[in-house]
């Protein structure tokens, strides 16, 4: 099969395709022939050498993927040879062929083309298991998700609007707040014009919101924290800009009651990414289906151009997901 290979790791010119043996799916596994795969922040740390991949998942970049099922371990019933599925898998992703837990696989929600069904699993799967399993966000609560013109940021916006939360969001230009709007954002601040903390504060009244989900870090750290309302919640993804800060006061924890978590989604047992397909089959595709949310893809690339595809996501002048097509025929 064909696929991208990274070498030792570098920039995203490092990149190229090769060649090499189609991977065979082991117990409780499918090997699913590739279509598009979805390009995410995860795979550019991978590819830079800074998220190297959890011991026996694949090297090869690429956590999201949909196409065709062409093989089966003899103890998986569903999905069958032959379906259409997305997939979050632990790797593989950027190849004609990967192969992903049987568990880890949704059907494509009624509608949606594999395209589009690629842009979805790592993004769905982050953002319910962080704003709703860990965040607890509830109908009439308040949400701010910082990068909103993002993959993530994007689902994150018309998945709390759609489960009844009052929304808002960071970016950084007056064309990315205006999607962010018509996603269904209620208040968008543009954190190269204004102080977004402060202008929050004033939005809610100095009373705060109930969940923040961060990829920031940093300086964003204090300033999530005093930006919680009583009870709030913080939940942390990544670390855009540092994990370690020196002016760190745990004092509003205490006196404020907050929540201050964090989750990596790749190292998770198969059990626990289980639970999250489930709860998307359950409470999320149906949106898909109802056209109450849609998917958001930027761009897409041949998977011989995946080094333009890297460039554009460290650029962060994108919009939404970023796709590679491997073999829409597959």
């Amino acid at each position: 099969m064909r696929y991208i290979d990274h070498g030792q790791g570098g920039p995203a010119s490092v990149m190229k395709i090769a060649e090499g043996p189609a991977p065979e799916p082991q117990a409780g596994e499918v090997a699913i022939a590739v279509q598009y795969a979805g390009v995410n922040r995860p795979d550019v740390l991978q590819r830079a050498g800074a998220y190297p991949p959890p011991p026996g998942a694949s090297p090869v970049l690429g956590l999201e993927a949909a196409g065709r099922v062409v093989a089966a371990a003899p103890d998986v019933t569903w999905p069958k040879v032959g379906d259409l599925v997305c997939a979050l898998t632990p790797g593989g992703g950027y190849a004609e062929r990967c192969v992903a837990p049987a568990s880890s696989c949704l059907p494509l929600p009624a509608g949606l083309s594999p395209l589009e069904a690629a842009s979805l699993p790592e993004t769905c799967f982050t953002v319910w298991t962080n704003v709703f399993d860990r965040g607890r966000l509830q109908a009439g609560e308040s949400f701010l998700v910082h990068g909103g013109s993002s993959g993530i940021g994007t689902t994150a916006i018309q998945l709390a609007k759609a489960f009844g939360a009052t929304v808002y969001t960071t970016v950084g230009s007056e064309e990315k707040a205006a999607f962010c709007r018509s996603l269904g954002a209620d208040r968008v601040f543009d954190y190269k014009r204004e102080d977004w903390a402060a202008a929050l504060w004033s939005a809610t009244g100095k009373k705060g919101v109930d969940v923040i989900l961060d990829m920031v870090g940093g300086d964003y750290t204090m300033k999530n924290i005093r930006s919680l309302a009583l009870e709030g919640r913080l939940v942390q993804i990544a670390f855009l800009k540092a994990s370690k800060i020196e002016d760190f006061d745990a004092m509003p924890l205490m006196t404020r009651r907050l929540t201050f978590t964090g989750s990596t989604l790749r190292p998770r047992s198969v059990a626990d990414k289980a639970a999250i397909a489930q709860a998307l089959r359950d409470k999320v595709w149906p949106l898909f289906e109802l056209k109450k949310v849609k998917t958001v893809v930027h761009k897409v690339f041949p998977l011989a151009d995946a080094t333009a595809a890297h460039e554009l996501m460290e650029s962060s002048q994108h919009v939404g997901k970023i796709v590679l097509e491997v073999d829409r025929a597959a």
